[in-house]
């Protein structure tokens, strides 16, 4: 006879085995599930604050852009014309010998957090001009009461 296998002893492992073994397939899917309804829960709310920051950030830059035009104004006697539009504040016209810039340091602030260009109307509506953003769908006149998407 072998000491291994028969005896007290034998039984005590065979029970500590048992005992240490791993988690049983029903225990995983319970965690699993788990998981996915707090994740179901979590994702609307994250989703709901990476709007509300896309909004922010545009009103930011809203901000610096009218800035910048306003110091392109005030340094070459006159605001970027509808031809030209905004990317004279980044780079050099050609014709223009009294441009001190780059009014902004980067082409991609010409750009809103939804991906879309932003608008440059001169003469403005609301001003000597009107920048705004056409808002997540990218189409005119779907948030013009939100007073973060415009310069006036």
């Amino acid at each position: 006879m072998c000491p291994r296998t028969t005896g007290p002893r034998s039984t005590e492992r065979l029970a500590r085995r048992e005992r240490e073994g791993g988690f049983t397939i029903l225990e995983l899917l319970v965690v699993l599930t788990i998981l996915g309804l707090l994740a179901t829960i979590a994702t609307p709310s994250y989703l709901r604050y990476l709007e509300v920051s896309r909004y922010g950030a545009a009103k930011v830059q809203i901000q610096s852009l009218s800035q910048a035009a306003d110091l392109y104004s005030y340094e070459t006697g006159r605001y970027p014309s509808s031809d030209e539009g905004l990317t004279v504040l980044v780079s050099r016209p050609a014709a223009d010998v009294t441009w001190n810039g780059p009014y902004i340091k980067k082409a991609q602030m010409l750009i809103d957090p939804w991906g879309n260009p932003y608008q440059y109307r001169i003469p403005g509506q609301h001003g000597p001009y009107d920048l705004f953003s056409m808002g997540p769908k990218g189409q005119p006149g779907q948030d013009p009461d939100n007073p973060d998407l415009r310069s006036w």
